[in-house]
């Protein structure tokens, strides 16, 4: 398994999304995954407060760490709505979600600390002046941002340089073969200041792991045929299938699955520290590892960028 950096920490090129954690996965099944990827040198495992509701895919995430807890990364995120009490950015609800987080972990300290989504409602200041505080306090470590805008990034960055602050050292945002738009909007910002990356659904929720693609009869079970028709249509439609079915084919000529490519040409972004795919079975978490070995040429990644219109 290779090896990228987010700041001081060290990560796994290929990470695990926890979001199945306590929705998908109970704690059998939780245990199952987290071994797995222990298994297959998986270090940073990426979860929210958020995710399984209520912290419950935090606290199965630390159970099930158990004694490895110090050979990993977790990285967290805060400021979803949990409740009308239990969101935003304002640096009271920063500092309360540290704390709930970190008793749900049962750990002493946050890896990387991230904020889920920007809070028009509170200047980027107050919100890095709380983190700062859990930083020097040694209950974080590094700091990232998810879902923030080129312009808010920047602020951000501004922010961290003018009060001398902790400043965020990760970016989080969904970017795949299928959904490049960050390419025109945060990645600009994340390669000016020389953040690191984690692009997050990678597989456009299993549209890229080549099972929509192949000529076999529909499981109306599978996650994306099992969604009701308005959110199904967010990911996937003919147009998508069909960019699929072409980078499933280059990927086939090459000698490699759609899988590989998608996990693979992530991977070979100068940006990216690590993908973090999600899995609910170990089968899963063997097939992500393996996938990320495809070394691409700048020919190959040409035609990605033409099969992509891009």
């Amino acid at each position: 398994m290779q090896t990228r950096t987010i700041g001081s920490l060290e990560v796994s090129v290929v990470g695990l999304g926890c979001n199945n954690l306590g929705s998908r996965l109970d704690a059998a099944g939780t245990q199952s995954v987290i071994d797995a990827a222990l298994d297959h040198g998986i270090t940073l495992f990426d979860t929210a407060d958020v995710y399984g509701g209520n912290g419950a895919s935090e606290e199965l995430l630390g159970r099930a760490l158990g004694p490895h807890r110090d050979q990993v990364v977790v990285a967290t995120k805060f400021g979803m709505e949990l409740d009308e009490h239990r969101r935003g950015a304002h640096p009271d609800h920063v500092r309360s979600a540290c704390e709930a987080s970190l008793r749900r972990l049962g750990t002493d300290h946050i890896d990387l600390y991230q904020l889920h989504r920007p809070d028009p409602d509170v200047p980027i200041a107050e919100t890095l002046g709380a983190l700062d505080e859990l930083v020097r306090a040694g209950k974080v470590r590094e700091l990232g941002h998810s879902n923030l805008s080129e312009a808010r990034a920047e602020e951000a960055e501004a922010e961290a340089a003018r009060t001398g602050t902790a400043r965020f050292v990760c970016a989080q945002d969904h970017w795949s073969l299928l959904q490049r738009r960050i390419e025109e909007d945060v990645l600009r910002a994340v390669e000016r200041h020389g953040l690191s990356l984690l692009p997050f659904f990678p597989l456009e929720s299993g549209l890229l792991t080549g099972k929509y693609t192949a000529e076999v009869e529909q499981d109306p079970t599978w996650r994306l045929n099992s969604l009701p028709e308005d959110r199904r249509a967010r990911w996937i439609d003919e147009q998508r299938l069909a960019t699929a079915r072409q980078l499933e084919a280059f990927a086939r000529d090459a000698g490699h699955s759609l899988l590989e490519l998608a996990i693979s040409w992530l991977a070979c972004q100068a940006p990216v520290a690590s993908v973090i795919a999600g899995a609910t079975r170990p089968a899963q978490i063997a097939a992500n590892v393996a996938a990320a070995g495809w070394q691409l040429t700048s020919e190959e990644l040409a035609e990605v960028d033409r099969i992509t219109g891009h």
